[in-house]
């Protein structure tokens, strides 16, 4: 399967929406909604940072492998 994005368990953990997300993290919506669906090829680090930063979690909250 590869590489499983949670944003969307840690957003609800942290009560924040993808709106208040994007403005914290300056990435748009339509960037953070393909992230969070899973539909993203790639990610920068700085914005992993950034969305570590505002959700005030680690990568490995967000990301997993899955077999």
């Amino acid at each position: 399967m590869g590489i499983v994005v949670d944003l969307d368990v840690m957003m609800a953990k942290r009560k924040m929406s993808l709106n208040e997300l994007s403005e914290k993290v300056g990435v748009t919506l339509s960037n953070l909604s393909i992230l969070k669906n899973g539909k993203a090829k790639a990610v920068r680090f700085s914005t992993l940072v950034a969305i570590c930063k505002a959700l005030e979690c680690q990568p490995g909250d967000i990301l997993k492998y899955v077999e």
